[in-house]
This record gives structure tokens, C-alpha cells and sequence, in this order.
């Protein structure tokens, strides 16, 4: 009753200064996939017919299939887990309360994220694959001497910095001036190294991008693992739950391009845009199908268990319900944690709702009346895992701009 009327509201959306319904940014909504709400006939398939016309009109829920990720989030005890994630895409590593012997996720927390700038990494060996695993390396020890300064910041901190955190149960219940330090170790919380740039990385060490597979896709594989393999060799030697996690760049994606040119110059292929991909995910530019880079993108999204996120764009399928419950049907038989992106925008100008386009100066305009005016134009797009809707910088201007449909609205002819 309560999640059907949750989804009614967002589906209804929120009206804007000129009552106009639109598509709120804020809260993100999850919605769990299982096998009471996946099959047609189920108890719940009703809400599952509700979050597709939800997702079609406003770009949330979220899935998570707890069939996969009951075979993924494993604890000590042998059992699998389904839980939320924090924020857009953070996970908790299975964690077994050594008191109760149960599986606990509510209430712990991660101490932060430090990224590795993937495409820094291959461009600065020079396409020498020796040369690369050492450069790997040496910014991998970068990373955890920077996770480590923030662990041990925290490490000194005491319960009485936020009471409602440490000492009234947000995370803990600690007495008065009791130090957290015990809560930063054996699992309770996770620390997390972040990457960005892998399909940059992949094109420039081998030509191919990870979607190949083949030459790319093995490349990119290696490089996730030997993300993994320092986490786990971190791990074992501090008692500290290190994980890996895609890191969103929302803004920083800009930034990272910015930098990668002024090193290295403009490389096609590589540095001739004004961002950089996110996590394991395929360019936005490249032609795939929906459900090939669904299933492309799992084999990768299981070697990132700090927290990952994968999508497709679409047009705009309110009219197209089915299409979107066929989606969900293969996230939960496939993919651990997705989401469909696509657009229903206002212009204030002239009362349009669709889409607001983006010119070659990457200027956001109505293409009714051609209104430029942010001020009155309302536009929703996923940023990476959350759903922005105050403009962006020009790197992730350019990168909305340049993705493509992964799902047409079309009959097959």
C-alpha cells in the first residue's frame, strides 16, 4: 500500500512555480526485484507494472535484482544478502554482527572514497603493458597512502563530533567522548577505492574498446581484478574493509579531461573530449544494444562490489509500458543494479514537454520555441546515478549530448 502510493506521487510528480507537474531530482527511489513482483500473475506484479510506468515518466525506481545479488553479497555465514545501496550506487560489503551472528547492513557506513584516473595511468606508459602494471601500482599505493590519512583522521575522532550519528543510533550508539575507532575496522564500515576511465584506458593499451570481446574486454577484466587483488591484499594486512567502487564524477569527469590534455595532449580516441567515462561503463557514444550492454556490463559490475551502477537511454516509452517491463525482466535474470534513463522535460516559454535539446555549443534550448533561458527551462537528466537538474559543466554537457538511444519506441519492420 505504501510503496503503491510512493510511486503514484513521483509518477504525478511535482509541480514547478507555474503548477506545472515535473520530474523531481530528489528522493531517489529503489525498487527490489523479486520473485513475488517479476512474473506475471505474482502478488506483486502490480507494483512492478507501476514502477515501469514510474520509470517511463520519471527515470525512477532504480532495480536491484535480489537474484543476483543474493549470489554476489555472500557473508561469513554462507548466506546471500539483498540490501540498498547508500546514495546512488554505494554498497556495504556483507557484514555478520560478531554479537548476534546476523547479517547487519542498516546503520554502518563507508569512510570514504580516494579515485585512481584510470586513463592517466595507460597514458603515462606509453602503451608499454610492463610499464603500465608498474605505473598501476605505484598510483594504487597513491591511493591507499591517501585512504589511509583519512582513515586515521577518523580514527581520532570521538562520538560527542555528531551525537546523532555516533551516540543516538543514526550508526551507533557510543557513550559520551567514546572514540568510533573500533567501528572503522573488522567489516563494520568499508573504505573505498574509487576508478574512473576504463574504457579510455582499454582503447589506448589496446586499440579496442572492453566491448569487444576479445583483446579489450580481457584488458579490461585484468584491470578490475588487480583493483580487487590490492583491496583484498589491504585488507588482510589493516583489518580495514577496502572495496571497489565505480566512482560517479559527476563533475569531475570535466576536470579529469581537462587535466588528461594539458598532460598529454589531444589523443582521438582517448583525450578529444571534455570528459571521461564513467567507471566500467560503455562510452556513451558507442552503438550497443540495451540488453548486449546489460549483460556486457554485469561481468563488470560484479568486480566492483564497493558500488556500481548501469543504465540504458531510451526515448520516451510512456506509451510503451511492455518495453520497459521487458527491460526490468532482464535486469533481474542479469544484472545486479540498473536503471533506464529518459526524457521528459518543460519549457516555460511555450509549455512544451519532451525533450530539451542541446546545440553545438552545448547551449540547452527548446526546440518549439527556441528558448535559451535556464531560468525557465526544467530539465531532468541522470547524471550518473543520481538525477540532476540545475545544468551542468561543459564536460558533462558534452557527454549527455553525445549519448545514444540503447532502446528505440519503434515496431520492427
Amino acid at each position: 500500500m505504501i510503496i503503491e502510493e510512493v510511486l503514484k506521487q513521483r509518477i504525478e510528480g511535482m509541480k514547478n512555480e507555474k503548477g506545472v507537474y515535473i520530474t523531481p531530482a530528489f528522493p531517489k527511489l529503489l525498487y527490489v526485484l523479486e520473485e513475488d513482483n517479476i512474473k506475471k500473475g505474482s502478488k506483486y506484479y502490480y507494483l512492478t507494472k507501476l514502477a515501469a510506468e514510474c520509470t517511463a515518466k520519471r527515470m525512477v525506481p532504480d532495480y536491484i535484482s535480489e537474484k543476483i545479488m543474493l549470489q554476489l553479497k555472500i557473508d561469513k555465514n554462507g548466506n546471500g544478502n539483498c540490501y540498498p545501496c547508500m546514495g546512488c550506487r554505494s554498497f556495504l560489503t556483507p557484514y555478520v554482527d560478531p554479537k548476534t551472528n546476523k547479517p547487519k547492513y542498516y546503520g554502518r557506513f563507508n569512510q570514504g572514497v580516494v579515485t585512481i584516473n584510470l586513463v592517466d595511468v595507460a597514458l603515462s606508459s606509453d602503451k608499454d603493458q610492463e610499464k603500465f602494471w608498474e605505473i598501476f601500482d605505484e598510483r594504487l599505493d597513491l591511493c591507499h597512502r591517501a585512504l589511509q590519512i583519512r582513515h586515521k583522521r577518523l580514527s581520532k575522532a570521538t562520538s560527542d563530533v555528531a551525537p546523532i550519528l555516533w551516540q543516538h543510533g543514526a550508526l551507533a550508539r557510543l557513550g559520551k567522548g567514546e572514540s568510533i575507532h573500533d567501528l572503522l575496522h573488522n567489516g563494520y564500515s568499508t573504505i573505498s577505492l574509487g576508478y574512473a576511465g576504463l574504457y579510455e584506458c582499454v582503447k589506448y593499451m589496446t586499440g579496442h574498446s572492453h566491448t569487444d570481446n576479445g583483446k579489450g574486454k580481457e584488458f579490461g577484466l585484468q584491470v578490475m581484478q588487480h583493483l580487487n587483488d590490492k583491496c583484498k591484499e589491504w585488507k588482510a594486512a589493516e583489518a580495514i574493509d577496502y572495496s571497489v567502487y565505480g566512482t560517479p564524477i559527476e563533475a569531475t569527469t570535466y576536470k579529469f579531461a581537462k587535466c588528461l590534455k594539458e598532460r598529454f595532449g589531444v589523443i582521438k580516441g582517448v583525450t578529444d573530449r571534455d570528459y571521461i567515462t564513467n567507471s566500467y561503463h560503455v562510452p556513451v557514444f558507442e552503438e550497443i544494444d540495451a540488453f548486449e550492454k546489460l549483460k556486457l556490463e554485469a561481468e563488470f559490475q560484479n568486480l566492483s562490489p564497493g558500488g556500481a551502477i548501469s543504465y540504458i537511454e531510451t526515448p520516451n516509452l510512456s506509451n510503451n509500458i511492455p518495453a520497459v517491463l521487458e527491460v526490468i525482466q532482464f535486469i533481474y535474470d542479469n544484472i545486479m543494479y540498473a536503471e533506464l534513463n529518459t526524457k521528459l522535460d518543460y519549457c516555460h516559454e511555450c509549455g512544451y514537454t519532451g525533450e530539451i535539446l542541446i546545440d553545438e555549443k552545448l547551449e540547452w534550448y527548446c526546440p518549439n520555441c527556441g528558448n535559451r533561458d535556464h531560468d525557465k527551462l526544467n530539465v531532468a537528466r541522470r547524471t550518473c546515478g543520481y538525477i540532476g537538474s540545475n545544468f551542468w559543466n561543459k564536460g558533462r554537457t558534452q557527454e549527455i549530448k553525445e549519448r545514444v538511444v540503447h532502446l528505440d519506441n519503434k515496431d520492427e519492420e
